[in-house]
């Protein structure tokens, strides 16, 4: 039994690394007015952009409102996109700081390097070693205003964008920006953000979904200081004692590469198109742009069944004859294809309405239709 629940938990890996390729509070503003500035939303993009290498340190919150379907292997990143985390940080560059999430049974400490991450569990003085790798599971250091903003506006086109009025953030003025994403089949209706009006530094992000009131991600800082942290602080040796092991997630790639079979698909997908990823497998195949982004994974008929039947126990999923799916804000997640036939898992940050169409343009159904 425990064989059959690491199983599944890879396989539900798989699935949530798939939403990494492509992550409600009360607002935290300021006694003072922010002030603001005549610069374009274009150019406050591009000052965003170019704030990675701002050094910082503080204190930092997310809370989001995805109830991913995920095995009890990965309640840790479940709970990372549907609870609210506190972190404090370190931030020398992208290869040397150090986050530490803070929860009410204990301390996570998350150390990066040039090659890699160290993870400290205080309580169980645990430490496991993940290797860097171009594709990989979501960590609390993705979740931080600066490196979620500047991924999330990396793609953005100028018509995308829009001013919004400024905040204080953390003692700071913040200026306001919006995406819209111009992609009928998006399902996230908004992003606002607010970065530092003097370093273009991400300080808040709200991420919406179609048709909610609520953020499905809200991430911000609530204390922040521009000086640059020590190297010391940022660095880690493991603790005497302590257990290492190595974290199997990038294991889950290779795994895809050997049993995922590539097939042909179109070059659009519901007004997508295709595009390619470093590191993923050759059978994965993703679509969009920017904040829009659609992945297709041809999978074998045992391995749709197995997620079939995961995603089953999710309320909010919808069954009929072309599969099951459902949505966690807004992150959709489809399995297609009938026993026996070729099958396929759709996901990503699009409507059910557009997973529908992906799905039966696809070339098994395309027969069988």
């Amino acid at each position: 039994m425990a064989r059959e629940r690491y199983g599944a938990g890879r396989r539900w890996s798989l699935v949530v690394a798939l939403v990494a390729v492509l992550a409600a509070l009360p607002a935290l503003i300021g006694a003072l007015p922010a002030s603001d500035s005549r610069v374009s939303a274009a150019d406050l993009r591009a000052a965003v952009l170019a704030s990675a290498d701002v050094p910082f340190s503080g204190y930092a919150e997310s809370a989001g409102g995805l109830a991913l379907p995920v095995s009890d292997q990965l309640t840790s990143l479940a709970d990372l996109f549907s609870d609210r985390t506190t972190m404090r940080v370190w931030w020398r560059s992208a290869i040397s700081n150090r986050v530490d999430v803070v929860t009410a049974t204990g301390e996570t400490d998350v150390h990066r390097d040039s090659e890699g991450s160290w993870t400290w569990e205080y309580e169980s003085n645990r430490v496991t070693r993940t290797e860097a790798a171009p594709l990989a599971l979501p960590a609390p250091p993705d979740l931080l205003p600066p490196t979620l903003g500047r991924r999330l506006l990396s793609e953005a086109a100028d018509d995308e964008l829009s001013r919004i009025d400024p905040i204080r953030i953390a003692g700071r003025d913040a200026l306001g920006l919006r995406l819209v994403p111009s992609a009928s089949a998006s399902s996230v209706s908004r992003v606002d953000l607010w970065a530092d009006a003097a370093t273009g530094l991400p300080l808040k992000i709200r991420v919406f979904a179609k048709g909610a009131g609520a953020p499905a991600l809200d991430t911000r800082f609530l204390d922040l200081d521009l000086s640059a942290p020590s190297r010391e602080v940022t660095a880690f040796t493991p603790p005497p004692g302590a257990t290492f092991i190595r974290d199997p997630q990038n294991e889950v790639i290779d795994e895809a590469n050997r049993r995922l079979r590539p097939v042909s698909l179109p070059h659009t997908l519901v007004g997508l198109d295709r595009r390619s990823i470093e590191g993923a497998p050759g059978a994965i195949i993703l679509y969009g742009r920017g904040v829009t982004l659609l992945a297709v994974v041809p999978v074998p008929p045992r391995l749709a069944g197995s997620l079939r039947q995961a995603a089953q126990s999710s309320p909010s999923a919808v069954a009929d004859a072309l599969g099951i799916r459902l949505a966690a804000g807004p992150v959709g997640i489809m399995v297609v294809g009938a026993p026996g036939e070729q099958a396929y898992v759709l996901t990503g940050t699009v409507t059910l309405d557009a997973l529908e169409t992906a799905a039966r343009a696809l070339p098994e159904l395309r027969r069988g239709g």
